[in-house]
Parts: structure tokens; C-alpha cells; sequence
């Protein structure tokens, strides 16, 4: 189907404001499908849509996708292999965080423990800190950095490490 014929989403609405009794379909995507500006999708249920944004933005978990017709498309974070990231004491916790953020690494940050991508490297220094850490499955919603979502681009290299 042509691009030009597809219903266009102009708009990203933060989860809870939007009104989800409008949802015409759904897009379960991992976290790097998830920061675009302009991308074809076919939600669940047979909608074809464009993505068509003014600027790149990051897509989370509960976000509606305004269509330019009428309606929403609902945003869900897919399962992707993760590492959780455990402490003994919530300063161990703090201080493997901040080794993370050294190293401009995206984390989600919950109480009592951390989620990172996996990267061997990365793993094993957390292991050498103390670190607690094992294969998980889950959503990948990371913070998104004191300068906005600058670190959530795909194109931010997973490897890049800054090694002390």
C-alpha cells in the first residue's frame, strides 16, 4: 500500500492521557522500534498506519499514537532479553549505578534493582563490583538521561564503554 494512502499518527500522547476507548489497534515493539520519527507499522488487528512525526521521539510503554483520522494506536513495550542488576545494600545498589551511568549505559532504575542491556563486558565488571546480576525477560523502559532522551537512540553504540 502506498505510504501516502496509509492513516498517518502525527502525535505521541504520554500513557494515561489519552482516551484509551479510542484504541483502533496496538504495536508491541522493543526498545529500539521504539525511538522514531517516521516508520510503517502494521498494528494487531490489521491497521496499517504511518509513524509521521515532526521530530524523533521516544515511544514508551502506554503511549496512544494520535491518527490524523480519529482514534489512537496503544504503544507496548515488548519482552527483550535484559540483565537485572542486584545489590546486598541499596548503597551498593547506588554505587553500581553510578558505574553504569560512567559509562552512559541506559538503565531502567527500580527500587531494589536494575535493568541493563546485556553486554558481557559491562557484566562482568558488575560482577567484579559485587554485583548480583542474571537473565531476565522484560519490558526495556530506560531512563532518559539528565539531557533529555539523547541516550536512547538506537544509533548511541551498545558498546561504547568508557573503561577506567
Amino acid at each position: 500500500m502506498d505510504e501516502n494512502a496509509l492513516p498517518r499518527a502525527t502525535a505521541v500522547k504520554p500513557a494515561g492521557q489519552w482516551p484509551a476507548a479510542d484504541t483502533r489497534g496496538a504495536v508491541t515493539l522493543d526498545f529500539d522500534d521504539r525511538h522514531r520519527r517516521r516508520r510503517r507499522y502494521i498494528a494487531e488487528g490489521g491497521l496499517a498506519f504511518l509513524l509521521d512525526l515532526p521530530e524523533a521521539a521516544v515511544l514508551r510503554d502506554g503511549d496512544g499514537l494520535a491518527l490524523e483520522n480519529g482514534g489512537f494506536v496503544l504503544v507496548r513495550a515488548a519482552p527483550e532479553p535484559l540483565v537485572e542488576v542486584t545489590a546486598d545494600t541499596p548503597a551498593q545498589l547506588a554505587r553500581l549505578a553510578w558505574h553504569l551511568g560512567n559509562r552512559h549505559l541506559p538503565a531502567r532504575i527500580e527500587a531494589g534493582r536494575l535493568l541493563i542491556r546485556d553486554d558481557h563486558v559491562i557484566v562482568e565488571m558488575l560482577r567484579g563490583l559485587g554485583a548480583g546480576v542474571r537473565q531476565v525477560s522484560e519490558p526495556f523502559d530506560p531512563e532518559g538521561g539528565a539531557y533529555g532522551e539523547h541516550n536512547r537512540q538506537p544509533s548511541h553504540p551498545h558498546g561504547h564503554h568508557h573503561h577506567d
